[in-house]
């Protein structure tokens, strides 16, 4: 026997669970949850029938109520304490910096609309050195670079993963010494 389809509530507590989402981010999963049940439901109801699939409404005519319904649902979360913008900020910082620069962190906030405050910022600059340094020698080990190509090649990498080029040049230029 098929077990009942989770509600919208349930599908958004249980991504919640697994991980904290940003506003957004979770907007667009539960959106897309929606649309698909939607076209499953219609498609269920066409064999059920025994007519042919009709075809279901275009995106634009489904996105208003879908929308509606899944902005009142994050509102309620919200309220709830479910969703919280700042524990994603949080969470998000824990888990990066460890492989990041604050530049690369704060530009993948961004793409969720969010900001760290002036304390996180701070906090995340006054360790910067010492975890591009941690990087820099999981990834090339010890023995510091003696050609121009390879010291070229770990800037790139240095600051690929968003750290700031006086902290790039600050932990190769140690390295040599």
């Amino acid at each position: 026997m098929a077990r009942a389809p989770l509600s919208l509530k349930a599908r958004a507590i249980g991504l919640l669970a697994q991980r904290e989402h940003s506003r957004t981010e979770l907007r667009r999963k539960l959106l897309r949850i929606e649309q698909q049940r939607i076209r499953l439901a219609a498609l269920a109801a066409a064999d059920r029938t025994g007519k042919g699939v009709k075809p279901v409404a275009d995106d634009d005519a489904l996105a208003s109520p879908i929308e509606t319904d899944v902005d009142a649902l994050l509102d309620t979360l919200a309220a709830d304490g479910y969703l919280s913008e700042s524990r994603f900020v949080e969470s998000r910082v824990h888990a990066r910096a460890g492989r990041f620069g604050t530049q690369r962190i704060q530009q993948e906030l961004a793409q969720h609309g969010l900001r760290m405050d002036a304390e996180q910022q701070d906090a995340l600059r006054s360790t910067e050195l010492d975890r591009a340094r941690e990087v820099w020698h999981r990834r090339f080990g010890p023995e510091p670079a003696t050609e121009p190509t390879e010291q070229a090649r770990q800037t790139r990498f240095l600051m690929a993963r968003g750290f700031a080029a006086d902290v790039v040049r600050r932990v190769l230029r140690r390295s040599k010494g």
